[in-house]
């Protein structure tokens, strides 16, 4: 964008000086001007258009910022925003930290998934990725805070998809079942909680 704004600028000038000043070569000079001003405004021009999406297109997709971890690792994806409520039915995101734990345990690399307003489920502010991934001691790429106004459990549902993995949570998850049949498939949500303070998961043999 600086390089076609100064090139506009230059251009200008060089048609101003010619009609200032004239002279046997000035009609060239003119010319040369013309057609300088004008390609640098269609480079502006195509430089906006670039910079500025339409309001139709639909955000790029962010479950494939996961990754598999280590090749011996199986993924498996946590709904963080279920998970957190296990322990007492308070919103408790070491209660997400032991889930983790467990699935490291098996032999899983966990991804997590969480409603935007997990901030304030949790505390007094909107939490993001990054933060969210220092409190459960997780690298960034394996926690997704999904934007505002966006439903976490699609999201979700697609990245296991994607991923060839399953989900740990209590939700059954209903409303999606049509566009996402594996949900009904016996073993891929896999349901746990709490009994006498310790955690219980359901099989995780594959």
């Amino acid at each position: 964008m600086v390089v076609p704004g100064l090139l506009l600028v230059l251009s200008a000038a060089l048609a101003a000086y010619a009609l200032l000043v004239s002279g046997p070569q000035l009609g060239d000079l003119m010319l040369l001007a013309l057609v300088s001003g004008l390609a640098s405004l269609i480079l502006l021009l195509l430089g906006v258009r670039r910079k500025r999406p339409s309001g139709r297109q639909a955000p790029a997709p962010r479950h494939g910022r996961f990754n598999r971890g280590k090749a011996s690792a199986r993924p498996i994806l946590v709904d963080g925003s279920n998970v957190m409520h296990w322990q007492n039915e308070v919103a408790q995101i070491a209660t997400v930290r032991l889930v983790i734990d467990a699935l490291e345990a098996h032999g899983f690399h966990p991804g997590v998934v969480f409603d935007a307003n997990v901030g304030y489920k949790i505390g007094d502010r909107y939490q993001d990725d990054a933060a969210l991934a220092r409190m459960l001691g997780l690298t960034e790429n394996q926690v997704l805070v999904v934007p505002k106004g966006t439903p976490a459990d699609p999201c979700l549902l697609q990245t296991a998809r994607d991923l060839g993995a399953r989900v740990v949570t209590n939700d059954r998850y209903r409303d999606w079942a049509e566009a996402h049949p594996e949900v009904r498939r016996p073993g891929f949500l896999i349901r746990g909680g709490f009994r006498d303070g310790s955690l219980w998961l359901d099989d995780l043999a594959p």
